[in-house]
């Protein structure tokens, strides 16, 4: 699994992508192939970014009219395009990535849009914090499936469906936590099991990411770290990465499995996208 620290041919820091403009912090990071898109608070434009085999330079900007709170971005290979919610308009935009141009946008049946994600379905999953829901759209904006969190779940953010259709959900709050929910919005698990957990006190939890192997990446938001979360929710580590002192915000993240790579997007401090690459095999040791 992600222990970087251990490994002396682990994790390096292969380049860190600057901002193009200070003070607009990044909200999300979605990938495609070599392709990086950096989604900004209070922009209504995506970068993209290519890889040319040495390092990212940004290609052009994504203009998505109308966008007010942007807080969440997925990308679609197989559907080519990006998803962006508008957490302020309660609304979900779709961009083709082969026209830059042509962006849909559809209304949610809930209020609150923030994390987005991509299924096996190829749909868009989003969830809607004010409604506490998780929604379930087509690329063409029509609804699939609606589920109601129950109590338990608090203030959610961001939600990834998994092989087995449950869907694991980060809650931000503090002391945070990750849920694993049913379709029917129960409860089946979530970490920590206890008042104690493995690394402390988890802090305003949001983007998640999972493994190939069914470990769960989550951003621990107010303590500037990225937690690793075995699949069972039983037990968890903080991911180190090498880097000098903390990465200056984490909100948002995005893992490439199968390019080995890792990037973060910096809601504070320089507000850059740092990545890293030679990451992991994702084989547990647990």
């Amino acid at each position: 699994m992600l222990t970087a620290a251990a490994k002396s041919n682990g994790p390096t820091l292969t380049q860190v992508i600057p901002p193009t403009k200070r003070g607009n912090y990044v909200t999300a990071v979605a990938s495609l192939g070599d392709d990086v898109f950096v989604l900004r608070l209070h922009s209504h434009r995506i970068e993209v970014y290519m890889y040319d085999a040495t390092s990212f330079t940004l290609q052009r900007h994504i203009v998505v009219p109308g966008l007010h709170c942007p807080l969440g971005l997925a990308a679609c290979a197989y559907h080519k395009c990006l998803y962006v919610s508008d957490s302020a308009y309660h609304s979900i935009h779709r961009a083709e990535l082969s026209d830059g141009q042509a962006v849909k946008k559809w209304s949610v049946a809930a209020r609150g849009p923030r994390g987005l994600s991509v299924n096996e379905a190829h749909n868009v999953v989003v969830v809607c914090h004010e409604a506490c829901k998780i929604l379930e759209y087509t690329t063409h904006g029509e609804l699939v499936r609606e589920i109601s969190l129950q109590a338990r779940v608090a203030d959610p953010w961001h939600a990834v469906q998994l092989s087995s259709d449950h869907y694991v959900v980060s809650e931000k709050t503090s002391p945070g936590v990750v849920s694993v929910v049913g379709v029917d919005g129960q409860v089946v698990c979530q970490y920590p099991p206890s008042q104690t957990a493995d690394v402390g006190k988890i802090s305003a939890p949001m983007s998640l990411a999972v493994a190939k192997n069914g470990d769960i990446l989550v951003a621990d938001s107010e303590n500037d770290r990225l937690i690793l979360i075995h699949s069972s929710l039983s037990y968890a580590e903080e991911l180190i990465l090498p880097i000098d002192g903390k990465i200056r915000g984490t909100s948002g993240f995005c893992l490439d499995d199968s390019r080995d790579r890792l990037y973060i997007g910096e809601n504070s401090g320089k507000y850059g996208v740092l990545v890293f690459g030679n990451l992991f095999d994702f084989t547990t040791k647990w």
